[in-house]
């Protein structure tokens, strides 16, 4: 397969799908179909924490099962009902609302004996064991689902078979959901005008990061949309920044022939641009790929030093193997089960089953 170029006007198309949600599957053959979270029980998630609590220290450690309740919200009750500050509370990572997931909070051990107060119809805690750290966000290798999809097409269980099949040998394309777009899908837009040197209303610092964390996931949706549609997804090329499965390390691509075979056994993985003065660089026609982007968006990579300390930059995997796949049809409904690294969207694994928006 030759090496492509695009410029920038072509790169505006990957753009317009990416703003739209309209994004490229990875997979071919028709989708399932189907109704995801038709209850919150259709949908169940466990965090993986990064390690266990000690047993000793300053913190609690609180793992709570919750339905039907954001994290965030989870955390404002547990501040209510414990007099804590919302900073006082640490989370590893945010989870749907829409859901049964269960995860770890914590906070001081001081109120130890009153943790039982967290409970409520929609809160429960399952433990509560003292720890040295407060919890940060991304202290979790990952998360286990349990999810069903109803009301999907008569032969879904045949056809989900054989999307898996592909996924396990390709991958599926690790987009950000369009949670991280906001309701509306506009959550980016103050980001890419205060980027732009636009004058925009003062923002909180929360939503300030959260404006432009969005532009960053906007932009490598982009990145991945393009890729696939230029039939690079699975094409590693010199000057490609790679990522080794096992210990995330990234690095250059210097032999091309060398790291295809290495990204085809699943020992690496390519990756795209999260935007930012410490992300890795690219060389050479991938270089041109990144920066035809930016141009596309009315950006450079000069754009994020202003704000620097939110949008350091970083590279993120272009596609994801789910760990321990099982489908299983039962009447007119599917059942999943899986594990994903952190900071991956189930959502982006079930657009390649349902292939519907």
């Amino acid at each position: 397969m030759t090496r492509q170029r695009r410029d920038p006007d072509q790169v505006i198309d990957g753009q317009a799908a990416a703003a739209s949600s309209e994004l490229p599957f990875l997979t071919t053959g028709p989708g399932i179909g189907g109704i995801l979270k038709q209850s919150p029980e259709d949908f169940f998630v466990d965090e993986i924490p990064a390690y266990e609590p000690s047993g000793e220290g300053e913190f609690l450690f609180v793992r709570i099962e919750k339905r039907g309740l954001s994290t965030p919200d989870l955390v404002r009750h547990i501040g209510h009902v414990l007099s804590l500050r919302v900073e006082d509370i640490g989370c590893a990572g945010r989870k749907d609302a829409n859901a049964v997931t269960r995860q770890y909070v914590s906070i001081p051990a001081t109120k130890a004996e009153l943790v039982e107060q967290i409970n409520t119809n929609y809160v429960t805690v399952l433990s509560a064991e003292r720890h040295g750290n407060k919890l940060k966000t991304g202290h979790l290798r990952g998360n286990t689902f349990r999810i069903v999809i109803r009301n999907t097409v008569a032969d879904a269980e045949e056809l989900a078979t054989n999307i898996a099949a592909e996924i396990s040998r390709t991958g599926f394309p690790n987009y950000f959901g369009d949670q991280r777009f906001g309701n509306d899908g506009t959550t980016d837009d103050n980001g890419f005008r205060l980027l732009r040197g636009e004058r925009v209303r003062r923002l909180s610092r929360d939503g300030l990061r959260f404006t432009l964390s969005a532009v960053q996931s906007r932009l490598f949706n982009t990145w991945i949309a393009v890729r696939i549609t230029d039939g690079l997804s699975r094409q590693v090329l010199e000057g490609d920044v790679m990522q080794v499965v096992a210990s995330k390390g990234p690095f250059v691509v210097a032999d091309s022939a060398v790291e295809q075979a290495r990204y085809e056994s699943q020992e690496t993985v390519l990756t795209g641009p999260i935007f930012g003065p410490k992300m890795k660089q690219p060389t050479g026609i991938p270089e041109e790929r990144e920066q035809q982007v930016l141009d596309a968006f009315g950006l450079s990579g000069e754009s994020f030093q202003k704000y620097r300390k939110l949008t350091s930059g970083t590279r993120r995997p272009l596609v994801i193997w789910p760990q321990d796949l099982v489908v299983k049809g039962v009447e007119n409904e599917l059942q999943f089960s899986f594990t994903l690294p952190s900071g991956v969207y189930a959502t982006s694994l079930f657009r390649e089953f349902q292939k519907t928006e």
